[in-house]
């Protein structure tokens, strides 16, 4: 499929997308592979995060090289799928030269599912090796697929009044040819809300939304929650050039796109988390990459909620 027509993360040249999806399980895992080594830092903004080797995204690590990235389901179970990645490269000889070897580098991070279908089903490494075996530059899969298998949105009332949601993806078209593409998981404990701030996925009351924001502000809590752990994740990739200072501070405007369409946002139940990387040498302003992310991002999250479907017994926005 031409490029042209293709409006998610794979028009960028050099980036391949998988899925692999455990549909009677309700669960998943996405990977996406780079063809030369990416370079960037990670906003981790949520309280509640669980990852693997986001190391060489800190300010202080000296990495420069991510050969992949991987987001599965299953909370902190699912972080074990990431060794069918590093499999995958390893045999492919993919991998940060230690002379001795080829170490890949595969930042992961994870939602948390288990309560959506079956709390015993668990992204496998597996699953993982068939995503990185299936991965293309076909326009991303989009919805309940991979990651975005169990993701829902709207937990204030539990799982049997949340939304449906999933993966989405985007690419936004900067000055001067640049290029920013976005996958995000909408896995969040708040509401999602669309272009003109309605709510368009989230908490439920029969086929009506609550508005958690305002449920909250009038007292409304939960004394179990079920699990710590909720989740939005969104990666950005560009064909511009940055260095890990600049990466940071694009994440972080993405992340500042994202909470206008959240409600409530960055919660002590989610461990929200925006990726930004780097794999290009084009030349631009930083300020204009920052609006372009935060616009990726935004359209990436909607995409998550038009694409999704009802499953499980949750319904999907366009059920409602």
């Amino acid at each position: 499929m031409s490029n042209q027509k293709n409006n998610t993360m794979t028009a960028l040249a050099g980036v391949t997308v998988g899925h692999a999806s455990d549909m009677s399980g309700g669960t998943g895992v996405s990977v996406i592979l780079f063809d030369k080594p990416a370079m960037g830092a990670a906003d981790i903004s949520g309280m509640a995060t669980s990852t693997r080797q986001t190391d060489s995204l800190d300010m202080m690590h000296p990495g420069t090289q991510i050969h992949a990235i991987c987001f599965a389901g299953g909370s902190a179970l699912g972080l074990n799928a990431a060794a069918g990645v590093s499999s995958y490269l390893e045999e492919k000889g993919i991998g940060l030269d230690l002379g001795v070897a080829k170490l890949p580098v595969v930042p992961t991070s994870v939602i948390y599912d288990l309560s959506f279908m079956d709390p015993q089903a668990r992204p496998t490494p597996e699953m993982a090796y068939e995503a990185c075996l299936g991965a293309s530059s076909d326009p991303v899969g989009q919805g309940c697929v991979g990651v975005g298998t169990g993701a829902t949105s709207g937990k204030l009332r539990g799982m049997v009044n949340a939304t449906k949601s999933g993966i989405g993806s985007s690419l936004v078209n900067g000055s001067s040819g640049i290029k920013m593409g976005s996958i995000v998981v909408a896995n969040p404990f708040g509401d999602i809300l669309g272009e003109n701030g309605a709510i368009v996925a989230g908490a439920r009351e029969g086929k009506s939304f609550i508005n958690s924001f305002q449920a909250i502000a009038a007292g409304e809590t939960r004394s179990r929650f079920g699990s710590p752990s909720n989740t939005t994740l969104c990666l950005l990739v560009t064909d511009a050039y940055l260095d890990k200072i600049v990466a940071m501070q694009v994440a972080r405007m993405a992340g500042h796109g994202l909470s206008k369409h959240i409600s409530p946002f960055n919660t002590p139940f989610d461990g929200d988390m925006v990726f930004c990387l780097s794999i290009g040498e084009k030349q631009t302003d930083p300020l204009h990459l920052g609006v372009i992310a935060a616009r990726a991002a935004t359209d990436a999250l909607l995409n998550a909620v038009r694409n999704a479907r009802g499953m499980g017994g949750i319904p999907a926005a366009g059920d409602l």
